[in-house]
């Protein structure tokens, strides 16, 4: 089994601890990678918080690009030294896989949220020294890249150019994935609409840079940092609202001539906000959650006015997409200069994943990368 740095959390709340960890050897559709750079997304903190249910001890890490290192018997689409960026685990065999809808997946909890193991209850890694026999949970979104090796399935890997800057290509995987499929895959702003969008961390500036792709004639990001404000106008927001000084819900009514959103994404995972955001659509207007608050949170709505306005909110894991088509798609608009992805990243070495996590938690960084030594 070979060798790897990691960073392991070891209880909720505790911080990252780098160790030395054993990566099992691949088996016959799984692909060993040799990580470059991984993001950190607000899952990953959720889990170390304790507010995402999966197992610890664990490695974490689910936006990780890198380097082919080795290949299972029956792997095909890469071979070592092929440049990859790994995105969320799928069975491949049950029917929503099998009609093209692997966010949908039959096991998308177990091989991603809640499992810590391969789907046959196997583990993916395991400790050295004296923790060699101790527990050590893995298979995180199919990657747990938070660590110099990581193991996925042959179905995880995205073959990538390996001219582009890691740093800026890891984040793919999650967060820029989930942000502008939510917009072109899911909810489709048509010529004249107006998209608000709540919330402007990586999946919400994501999806601003998205909707400037599209037809939708006014982008409205709402967000209480000025400085993340800011930078959605520059990224393609034709407006932004305080919601410290100003009612979204107002506001947003107050630019569209009083009609509303004809599209809304919410990123918070704040039941209040999502409730603005639905409560600011337009008639027959569509909502997307994509802000994951712990299990069990509620949203309360109102129903008469549901009743009147017809507004459907959809719920969008991963931006819906099909990661092999999407993921090289969204990379061919980054290289044009069309998903200017390089403007929400900050390096940090891998050494100083403490710091970089902090400064997501804070807010105070956007999107911070892991870059390996």
């Amino acid at each position: 089994m070979p060798l790897a740095t990691a960073a392991v959390v070891r209880a909720p709340g505790h911080a990252f601890a780098l160790e030395e960890i054993r990566v099992d050897a691949p088996r016959p559709d799984e692909v060993l990678v040799r990580v470059r750079a991984v993001g950190i997304c607000h899952t990953d903190l959720s889990v170390r918080a304790g507010h995402t249910p999966f197992p610890l001890p664990a490695v974490l890490g689910h936006e990780g690009t890198g380097t082919v290192e080795a290949v299972g018997a029956a792997v095909t689409s890469v071979a070592p030294g092929d440049t990859v960026v790994m995105s969320f685990a799928s069975c491949g065999a049950c029917p929503e896989c099998l009609t093209g809808h692997p966010v949908r997946c039959a096991h998308w909890p177990a091989l991603n949220l809640f499992g810590g193991s391969r789907l046959d209850g196997s583990p993916t890694l395991r400790g050295t020294g004296r923790r060699a026999d101790a527990a050590l949970h893995g298979h995180f979104f199919g990657q747990s890249s938070f660590a110099t090796l990581a193991l996925a399935a042959e179905r995880s890997v995205v073959p990538v150019p390996g001219d582009l800057p890691p740093q800026v290509v890891a984040p793919f995987g999650c967060g820029v994935q989930t942000g502008a499929g939510a917009v072109l895959n899911v909810l489709h702003p048509e010529p004249g609409h107006t998209l608000a969008v709540y919330g402007t961390g990586s999946v919400g500036l994501a999806a601003v840079m998205a909707a400037r792709l599209t037809a939708a004639t006014r982008v409205v990001a709402v967000d209480p940092d000025a400085g993340r404000r800011a930078l959605a106008l520059r990224l393609g927001a034709t407006d932004a609202v305080d919601p410290g000084d100003a009612d979204p819900l107002e506001a947003v009514r107050d630019l569209t001539g009083g009609r509303g959103a004809d599209r809304a994404l919410e990123t918070s995972g704040l039941p209040r906000v999502l409730r603005q955001a639905v409560d600011g659509l337009a008639v027959g207007g569509v909502c997307g959650a994509v802000g994951a608050p712990p299990a069990g949170t509620d949203v309360r709505l109102d129903v008469p006015r549901m009743l009147d306005r017809g507004p459907r909110i959809v719920g969008v894991n991963q931006g819906g997409v099909v990661p092999r088509t999407f993921i090289p798609a969204l990379l061919d608009l980054y290289r044009a200069g069309r998903l200017p992805v390089d403007a929400i990243v900050e390096t940090f070495p891998f050494a100083a994943i403490g710091e970089a996590a902090a400064a997501a938690t804070s807010g105070k960084v956007v999107k911070p990368v892991l870059t390996m030594p």
